[in-house]
C-alpha cells in the first residue's frame, strides 16, 4: 500500500511539474531568478508554497542545465554552488552531520559543515546530535519497542521534543546562517514523527 502511495505522490509531482517543463529555457531562467531575488536575505520554510514550486522548477532547471546557459544574470549576493552551477541555495535538515547543508538545486552538499562559519559549528553539531537519537525513536525495530514500558508514550515525547528542536532552527540556527549565506530553507517538519509545519512555532 506504501508502494502504491509513493506512486501516487510521484505522480502528482510530476503533474505539477509540467508547466514548468512547458516553459522555454528563458521563461524558466528569469522566473527563478526574479523568485530567488524574492528569497534574498529570508530564512523560509520548506513547506513554504512557494519553495515547493521553486523545487519543481529547479528539478526541470537542473535537468537543462538552465544555470549553465547563462540566460539571465545572477540575483546579486548569490555566488555560484560548486555543486552543480545554480545560485547557491542550501537546505538546512536534520542530516547537517553527514551532508552539510544540501543544495536546492541538485541535492548534493552546497556548503560542507567544516565550511561554515567556525563559531556556528558547534551550535549546528550538538543540534544535529542532539536530533539524531530524537528521529531514531521513529525507526526503533519491534524488539526495541517492546523493551519500552510505552511506546506510545516514548513516541509522543520524541515528536514534541523534535518540535523544540526544529522550532530552534527556525528562531536561533537560520538567523545566524543568513549571516554568511544570501538566503536558506530550513526544513520544518518531520514525518516519522508525524511533526507538521504547523506544530512548528516561531
Amino acid at each position: 500500500m506504501a508502494e502504491s502511495g509513493e506512486n501516487t505522490l510521484e505522480e502528482l509531482l510530476a503533474e505539477y511539474g509540467r508547466l514548468f517543463r512547458d516553459f522555454d529555457d528563458l521563461t524558466l531562467a528569469r522566473w527563478m531568478s526574479q523568485t530567488l531575488g524574492q528569497f534574498q536575505g529570508r530564512g523560509l520554510r520548506l513547506s513554504h508554497p512557494l519553495v515547493a514550486a521553486y523545487r519543481l522548477a529547479a528539478t526541470v532547471a537542473n535537468d537543462r542545465s538552465i544555470w549553465h546557459k547563462r540566460l539571465v544574470s545572477l540575483p546579486l549576493g548569490y555566488p555560484v554552488g560548486e555543486c552543480c552551477g545554480a545560485p547557491m541555495l542550501p537546505l538546512l535538515s536534520r542530516d547537517v552531520l553527514e551532508s552539510g547543508l544540501v543544495c536546492m538545486h541538485c541535492n548534493e552538499t552546497a556548503v560542507a559543515l567544516d565550511d561554515l562559519p567556525a563559531e556556528l559549528q558547534p551550535m549546528l553539531r550538538g543540534w544535529a546530535e542532539e536530533y539524531g537519537p530524537v528521529h531514531a525513536v521513529a525507526h526503533w525495530d519491534e524488539t526495541r519497542q517492546k523493551r519500552e514500558n510505552d511506546y506510545d508514550q516514548a513516541f509522543e515525547e520524541a515528536a514534541s521534543k523534535a518540535e523544540t528542536l526544529l522550532s530552534f532552527a527556525g528562531n536561533q540556527m537560520v538567523p545566524r546562517l543568513l549571516e554568511s549565506l544570501p538566503a536558506l530553507i530550513w526544513e520544518d517538519q518531520d514525518e516519522c514523527l508525524e511533526v507538521r509545519p504547523e506544530d512548528v512555532r516561531l
